[in-house]
């Protein structure tokens, strides 16, 4: 093997190795953590890709939903999640909501009809409108925010009027819906934003 063949075979096995240490040790983000969410965080498809992201989304307390059943008007029409995470329904009444996909609350509200109500019923079940996000902390208007289908941090803080003099630009702190654990994220447009989130803007470090 000439040199010229020995350099360019060395060079490959270098970039090898560098790759490799990238993928396993991942990424540096702010604070020197991870940039992806930490192990038990809530992982949830991006809302970009729209069939993904229905059918891994879970229902939560504050989600509208519009149910279809087919033939039957009186029993279709538009209901949220109420804050005990269920919907009440025409005939069945109170049916369990939270923490079901689309397909399994679909599933659910067959089972109610066809219970003695409706024979052989076919239901289809939408998100109307999705459960708000919080954003607090470092930002003019803390509060709740309308989520929008494909949102990013840099969205939100938008909706509350930007950061305030104090406010860190760096990164930010977001509890998913579901969890306890605050994680850091960057806060920049490659950090999607769920419904339920929890977001805080902390002070800077001056």
């Amino acid at each position: 093997m000439n040199l010229f063949n020995r350099l360019a075979l060395a060079a490959a096995m270098l970039f090898g190795v560098v790759m490799l240490s990238a993928c396993e040790g991942g990424f540096a983000g702010p604070g020197g953590g991870t940039s992806g969410p930490a192990v038990g965080a809530t992982e949830v498809p991006d809302a970009s890709d729209a069939v993904a992201f229905a059918q891994a989304y879970r229902l939560g307390v504050g989600d509208k939903v519009r149910v279809i059943v087919y033939g039957e008007e009186d029993l279709s029409g538009e209901f949220e999640v109420d804050s005990t995470g269920v919907i009440a329904l025409p005939l069945v009444g109170e049916t369990p909501a939270q923490g079901k996909t689309l397909r399994e609350f679909e599933q659910t509200v067959t089972a109610a009809f066809g219970d003695g109500y409706v024979r052989d019923p076919r239901v289809s079940v939408e998100v109307v409108n999705f459960r708000p996000f919080f954003i607090l902390g470092e930002v003019t208007a803390p509060g709740e925010y309308p989520y929008k289908s494909g949102m990013n941090v840099l969205n939100a803080i938008a909706m509350a009027k930007g950061y305030t003099f104090r406010g860190s630009t760096s990164y930010v702190y977001i509890t998913r819906d579901g969890s306890t654990e605050e994680v850091e994220y960057p806060a920049d447009h490659t950090t999607k934003i769920f419904p339920g989130d929890i977001i805080k803007v902390p002070e800077r470090i001056f």
